[in-house]
């Protein structure tokens, strides 16, 4: 009776460990078939995604970008090497030909004198143009009514371009540098004013209601509110002016001088010297990556305080 009774709570109790266990089985039946595999999928998603943009951060750092650039421009320049090595073409002279020529030739006082004349009007011409367009940038960018009155004037003068006034700059200033300073400046006029107006419009508002609030006005609210505003935007019209600059550089010396990089090229173009006149490319190049790498050196420098820097990608 006894051996019968445990036999009943044994049975009972394994009824009940099983109900338990079915009871327990359907609702993880419930569950995805596939919802682990799923979760996972989606975590080495998540892992590849911050990976990627992991290095997508570490690729957009300042030295980064300088250790592309290099091995990009490193890269062309053997392709172009090894691609004109054996190049018979006289109008496609060899790389290694032009680098021995620009190296005998533009280090002699010659040379140098042809390639510090092209620097001074450059030097005059971007210095003009970047402080006309900085004082007039920010004159448009605080008065809507200046702006909307001189706007059609500036949008007709912007569409004018400054190598179609080559005629009239040379019966007005001769063949001279004063020619070429004009030109670049104008030239360089436009893309300061315009990027510095811009700033000076997307100036913060708190900023400037706070100064107004604080009676600052003046030469302090200039220094203080509008300048640091326009600056970002302002160094970007810089760089734009830059490349605009040497193209009206060498441009202006091809048509009416007798000094500079655009002389020598068309010169040597004219006489048939073609390597000369490669070796004076190459020189125009250089000259525009180092103006166009300090620039960008000493912007960087300018802005540590500004973060992101407009127009930076």
């Amino acid at each position: 009776m006894i051996a019968t009774t445990g036999s009943n709570a044994s049975t009972a109790s394994s009824a009940r460990t099983g109900a338990g266990a079915s009871a327990v089985d359907p609702r993880r039946a419930t569950t995805p078939a596939g919802s682990d595999a799923a979760t996972d999928t989606r975590s080495a998603r998540t892992r590849r995604a911050a990976r990627a943009s992991g290095a997508v951060a570490r690729l957009s750092t300042p030295r980064a970008r300088g250790v592309l650039a290099t091995i990009g421009g490193a890269g062309a320049l053997a392709a172009w090497f090894l691609l004109s090595a054996s190049s018979e073409n006289v109008y496609f002279p060899p790389l290694a030909t032009i680098l021995e020529r620009a190296w005998t030739y533009w280090p002699t006082a010659e040379g140098l004198g042809h390639l510090g004349a092209s620097l001074r009007t450059l030097g005059a011409g971007l210095g003009i143009g970047v402080a006309l367009g900085l004082l007039l940038g920010l004159l448009l960018g605080q008065s809507r009514a200046v702006e909307q009155t001189v706007s059609p004037a500036l949008e007709f003068a912007r569409a004018v371009p400054a190598t179609a006034l080559i005629p009239f700059a040379m019966m007005i200033f001769g063949v001279g540098d004063e020619m070429k300073v004009f030109l670049i400046a104008l030239g360089c006029l436009w893309p300061v004013l315009l990027n510095t107006a811009d700033g000076v419009r997307r100036r913060d508002r708190t900023l400037t209601d706070s100064a107004r609030a604080f009676r600052i006005t003046g030469v302090q609210r200039q220094a203080y509110v509008v300048l640091p505003a326009a600056l970002p935007r302002a160094l970007v019209g810089v760089r734009l002016a830059i490349p605009l600059a040497l193209i009206l550089m060498v441009t202006s010396e091809m048509v009416g001088a007798q000094r500079g990089l655009g002389f020598v090229i068309t010169q040597a173009q004219a006489t048939f010297q073609l390597v000369s006149m490669w070796s004076g490319i190459v020189v125009l190049g250089l000259l525009g990556l180092a103006l166009t790498s300090a620039w960008a050196v000493l912007e960087r420098s300018l802005l540590r305080w500004c973060d992101p820097r407009p127009g930076q990608h």
